[in-house]
């Protein structure tokens, strides 16, 4: 994720971070570079006379820019749906870490701590499952070793982590060191972890029907492309300018759309996950009593990951 301060107006139109010109420059340049034909011809094609007025543009255009406001509210919504996911796991991760207290015995370094590491442990293990990365480096660091096999011979990724927490509540129970009322509060909060999991999973495995999707590219590129037989004869040898603007404004809105669409993966706009996660390391640490605790993870270029 981008972080920086917003600079000033003049800098604002020159600045390069966290912007989508380099990935569609390539198609505003390819729009340009016909404006400019168009333009040299005076909307000549093989000698016929491409005859068209504003008016089409007009209308096609509106109907672009709401179509295009649809679907980067749609984009955007997923977006932050998914950082309010991620919000709800530290939540329930620092929660889980102060219930421990209940558990008579569950001092920390002995199994509170244990409670603690796999909390941590199920952070990282979501956020590699949600970007297609390996997690056994990352989980590791937090589980024994009967743990860490268990995790790697599951399909169910951070389920099976939930389903140990699950085990030693009903273990404590038995065992006398949690009283029931309180087990069933646990077990509320390892379901809300669990109600987290699928949430993700339904955002990255679901996206936007491939429909919207492409008649967008479409209609943009179609639009874009024949913008410039209608407006030469309006303007003329302004038209390759005009043209630049408008296909960078609609391309740059589609390819926005596009990126924050899915957003657990490392591009610039994504959510940081690895920050989020070094969160839970510092808040649930520090709950177990730890003194030597991580650093929060700052920006590298104004990046955040």
């Amino acid at each position: 994720m981008v972080v920086t301060g917003r600079p000033n107006a003049w800098r604002l139109f020159f600045a390069m971070r966290g912007s989508v010109l380099p990935h569609i420059a390539t198609s505003i340049l390819a729009c340009t570079a016909l404006a400019t034909l168009v333009t040299l011809t005076h909307g000549l094609l093989f000698s016929w006379k491409v005859t068209l007025t504003p008016v089409p543009f007009t209308l096609i255009g509106l109907a672009l820019a709401i179509f295009l406001g649809f679907r980067n509210g749609a984009a955007y919504d997923r977006f932050w749906e998914a950082r309010k996911l991620w919000g709800e796991l530290i939540h329930r991760s620092r929660t889980l870490a102060r219930q421990q207290a209940w558990v008579a015995g569950a001092a920390p370094g002995g199994e509170g701590d244990r409670l603690v590491r796999r909390a941590i442990a199920y952070a990282h293990a979501l956020r590699c499952q949600l970007r297609g990365l390996d997690a056994r480096a990352d989980t590791a660091r937090w589980l024994a070793a009967d743990e860490q096999a268990g995790l790697e011979a599951s399909r169910g990724g951070g389920q099976y982590l939930l389903r140990r927490h699950t085990e030693d509540l009903a273990r404590w129970v038995r065992e006398g060191r949690l009283a029931a009322p309180l087990a069933a509060e646990m077990d509320r909060t390892l379901s809300a972890l669990g109600a987290v999991q699928a949430g993700c999973e339904r955002i990255a495995s679901t996206p936007i029907p491939f429909a919207y999707t492409l008649l967008l590219h479409r209609t943009a590129y179609l639009y874009c492309l024949l913008l410039p037989f209608g407006l030469v004869d309006l303007i003329g040898i302004m038209t390759p300018v005009v043209v630049a603007i408008v296909s960078y404004t609609f391309f740059g809105l589609d390819a926005h759309g596009d990126e924050i669409e899915q957003p657990f993966g490392l591009r610039p706009h994504h959510l940081p996950l690895d920050a989020l996660c070094r969160t839970i390391e510092i808040n649930l640490l520090e709950a177990a009593g730890a003194r030597d605790l991580p650093a929060p993870l700052d920006p590298v270029d104004h990046l955040l990951h």
